[in-house]
C-alpha cells in the first residue's frame, strides 16, 4: 500500500489486517520500485499524490521495469480523463475516494483472482505467445509487458479467436467493475503493444481477435 495519508493509510492497514492480509505500508515513492522487486506481492494499492512524486510516474516506472503486479489505484482524481490516463498507465483498476471499504476489498480481490487464477497452459497465435502459468507474453519472441488485465483480455480473447465476444462478455470476464470507456482503453492499450491488426473491433457489438491473413 503506498499511501501517504495518516489517517487513510492507518484504517486500511487495520482493515487488511482484520482481513489477514499482509501488508506493507509506504508513504513515499522513493524506494517502491526497489522494495517491490526485492520481495514477492499480490497487488499494489496506490495514491497518486504522494509528497515526493506523482503515483502515476511511479506506476509508468513500474510498468516500464517489466512489472505486470496488479495495480488498484485509489484517489481523489475524479474525471473522466483522470481514470482514462490511470488505466493507460497501467493500472488494473481505479477507486475514487471516498469509497466503502467492502468495494475496495471486493475490487482488489477482483484483481487478485484474474491475476492467480489461471490454470497450466499456454496459447500461439501469430507471432504472440502466450504462457498462461506465467502470465508471459512475447511477440516474434520478445517479451511484451502488459498488466495483469491486459493479460486477462489478450487471454480472452486468443481462446475464442475467430469469435467475436461481447463487450459485455469481456466486461463481465475480465473487467467487472468497469465503467465508460475502460474496455476500451484497454483494447488501445494492447493494439499499441501486440500490433493494432490482431485485435478487430465489430461495432455495435464488441472485438474479436484475428490473425492478420483472416
Amino acid at each position: 500500500m503506498i499511501e501517504d495519508d495518516l489517517a487513510i493509510g492507518r484504517a486500511l492497514l487495520a482493515v487488511f489486517q482484520d482481513e489477514g492480509h499482509l501488508v506493507v505500508w509506504l508513504r513515499l515513492a522513493d524506494g517502491v520500485l526497489a522494495r517491490l522487486q526485492a520481495e514477492t506481492f499480490d497487488a499494489v494499492l496506490l495514491d497518486l499524490g504522494l509528497p515526493d512524486g506523482d503515483g502515476a510516474e511511479l506506476l509508468r516506472q513500474l510498468r516500464a521495469a517489466g512489472q505486470s503486479l496488479p495495480v488498484l489505484i485509489m484517489t481523489a482524481r475524479d474525471s473522466l480523463q483522470d481514470r482514462l490516463n490511470g488505466f493507460n498507465t497501467g493500472a488494473d483498476d481505479y477507486l475514487i475516494k471516498p469509497f466503502e471499504i467492502p468495494e475496495l476489498l471486493a475490487r482488489l480481490r477482483a484483481i487478485v483472482r484474474r491475476a492467480n487464477g489461471n490454470a497450466d497452459g499456454g496459447w500461439s497465435f501469430g507471432e504472440l505467445v502466450l504462457d498462461e502459468s506465467r502470465m508471459l507474453v512475447t511477440r516474434a519472441g520478445a517479451p511484451v509487458a502488459l498488466s495483469r488485465t491486459e493479460f486477462a483480455l489478450l487471454l480472452a480473447l486468443v481462446k475464442e479467436s475467430g469469435r467475436v465476444l461481447t463487450r459485455a462478455e469481456l466486461e463481465q470476464g475480465v473487467l467487472p467493475h468497469s465503467e465508460g470507456q475502460t474496455l476500451d482503453v484497454h483494447i488501445s492499450n494492447l493494439r499499441k503493444k501486440i500490433g493494432e491488426r490482431l485485435i478487430r473491433t465489430v461495432r455495435g457489438v464488441g472485438y474479436m481477435a484475428q490473425k492478420p491473413h483472416e
